[in-house]
């Protein structure tokens, strides 16, 4: 007689179920974190008017270079990537600053990751192996068991 679920009893071991539910939690997490930090930022960035950088067409007057200490707190575009660019609006002859994503930020934020994943992948290769090891160890045990019964 089959049973009707669909669910694995490997699945409905504690273990499982704890990982399942941490690597849930943290997913949500971090999507629920992301709304909530972008709630934040979209009320504290409403300025008065909206920038012409995103009504208007641009020419970029100085390249994506780093925020000073000072300039980081007296303007809130530095404050968003830590870069900032200025810029001059074509029709109203404006000159703004506008946050931008530094390709040498970029680079250093790849190798981070890079890393990183080096890093999770040596320590997953090695408690793989010890599971292994584990494994064996105990398959062994029990065939001298088997043997020594006989």
């Amino acid at each position: 007689m089959e049973s009707d679920c669909r669910i694995p009893v490997t699945c409905l071991r504690p273990r499982v179920l704890v990982l399942h539910a941490l690597f849930w939690g943290l997913v949500s997490l971090r999507v629920f974190g992301a709304s909530l930090l972008s709630d934040v930022k979209s009320s504290v960035m409403k300025p008065s008017a909206t920038p012409c950088w995103q009504t208007e067409e641009f020419i970029v007057a100085s390249e994506c270079t780093q925020c000073s200490a000072f300039w980081t707190k007296a303007q809130t575009a530095c404050s968003y990537t830590g870069y900032v660019e200025q810029i001059n609006c074509t029709k109203s002859n404006r000159e703004e600053f506008k946050s931008c994503r530094s390709a040498l930020m970029e680079e250093h934020l790849f190798w981070k990751f890079e890393g990183a994943m080096l890093g999770l992948t040596m320590v997953f290769a090695l408690l793989v192996v010890a599971r292994q090891r584990s494994l064996d160890q105990q398959a062994s045990e029990k065939v001298r068991r088997q043997i020594e019964s006989i």
